[in-house]
């Protein structure tokens, strides 16, 4: 009974040999998993923000669609119009920055024991975070934007 144990361990280490670099990859595989769902999640985050910001920004475009034909009707260039949605987009991102980095600051020491290599206070990561939120804002509000200032006045007047 005790050879035939003795064996069965001998066989494991003998079949289940592997190399100190399999054994490390193996090891850290749970960290990875976490990150790639963190990654996965913050991906889907950005997607649902940005979605989120074009269907806010569009319907505002389309519920202001008289007042934008009535100022491109008393002289209002299509560049006008544009800086003006851009404008707000702008201000709904810069809110969103400003309310969102102090309880993101606030939360981060939740989920610094996750953080490999990072502090949770890392103001690289804050920036660089800040930076795509804006660039995506900018981008999903450009479209909306765009439409109002290539729709007609008179087309604009008509539409209810």
């Amino acid at each position: 009974m005790a050879l035939d144990q003795s064996l069965n361990r001998l066989r494991f280490f003998v079949f289940a040999r592997r190399s100190f670099e399999m054994q490390v990859e193996n090891s850290f595989y749970g960290e990875r998993l976490v990150a790639l769902l963190a990654s996965a999640f913050g991906v889907l985050a950005r997607l649902l923000a940005a979605l989120g910001l074009y269907g806010v920004i569009a319907f505002n475009v389309t519920r202001r669609t008289g007042e934008i034909g009535l100022r491109m009707a008393l002289g209002a260039v299509p560049r006008d119009v544009l800086a003006m949605v851009m404008k707000e987009v702008a201000l709904m991102a810069g809110w969103g920055t400003v309310i969102g980095l102090p309880v993101a600051l606030v939360l981060s020491r939740y989920v610094e024991s996750q953080l490999f290599g990072l502090k949770a206070s890392d103001p690289l990561m804050y920036a660089s975070a800040t930076v795509a939120l804006a660039a995506v804002a900018l981008v999903t509000g450009y479209i909306p934007a765009r439409r109002a200032a290539r729709i007609g006045p008179i087309r604009a007047l008509r539409y209810e």
